[in-house]
């Protein structure tokens, strides 16, 4: 909506180094380069788990949210990154009511599986940009605390998880800076694998 690619902000190197990672660290065979699909793209279902950020300006039509929702109905696992603050969230609920109108964004609690399919995380840090990860407050805006929320089926499986507050991807983009701290990178890098074995295993 403001002109500018708001999506690949961490593109593609974020991604790249994720996928690095995620072949070291565990042993999924991911594909080594990364692939951006339009969310109403045919080619979706050929990707099970499904990254996307900066959704505070997002818009999705009838078309596009009812593509969506297929994919997720189907088995289709979509994590949300990157979005800050009470009106990124206020948006990113509506939109998702066009996919779900009868399902809601709740809280995950920690003792759900997507937090102990690979590593154990027992506490949601915030995770900053690169700039605010070098010191100062790790917020952005009012996004002060951090949230993980989600959207299950019927039979109790997580199908959209969101990470409010926090910037994973940055995480992964700048994990080789010396100046971006281990704590964050490690920890961004945990979420992110333990959300591709959980997509990929429930």
């Amino acid at each position: 909506g403001d002109g500018w690619a708001r999506w690949a902000i961490d593109y593609p190197k974020a991604d790249q180094q994720f996928l690095v990672a995620l072949r070291r660290l565990s042993l999924v065979d991911a594909h080594p380069g990364e692939h951006a699909v339009e969310l109403d793209s045919p080619a979706l279902r050929d990707h099970p788990f499904v990254y996307v950020l900066e959704v505070g300006g997002l818009s999705r039509d009838e078309r596009q949210a009812e593509r969506l929702r297929g994919f997720l109905e189907a088995g289709g696992f979509l994590v949300v990154d990157d979005f800050w603050g009470s009106w990124a969230w206020r948006n990113f609920e509506r939109q998702m009511q066009r996919v779900f109108p009868d399902r809601r964004l709740v809280d995950v609690p920690l003792e759900h599986p997507v937090f102990h399919a690979f590593y154990d995380i027992d506490e949601i840090i915030q995770v900053p940009n690169v700039r605010q990860g070098q010191g100062g407050p790790t917020h952005e805006g009012d996004g002060i605390v951090p949230r993980v929320r989600g959207i299950f089926d019927d039979d109790g499986r997580l199908m959209v998880l969101a990470n409010w507050n926090t910037d994973l991807g940055d995480a992964w983009e700048w994990a080789d800076n010396p100046s971006y701290l281990l704590r964050y990178s490690t920890f961004a890098y945990k979420m992110g694998v333990n959300f591709v074995i959980y997509g990929m295993s429930y």
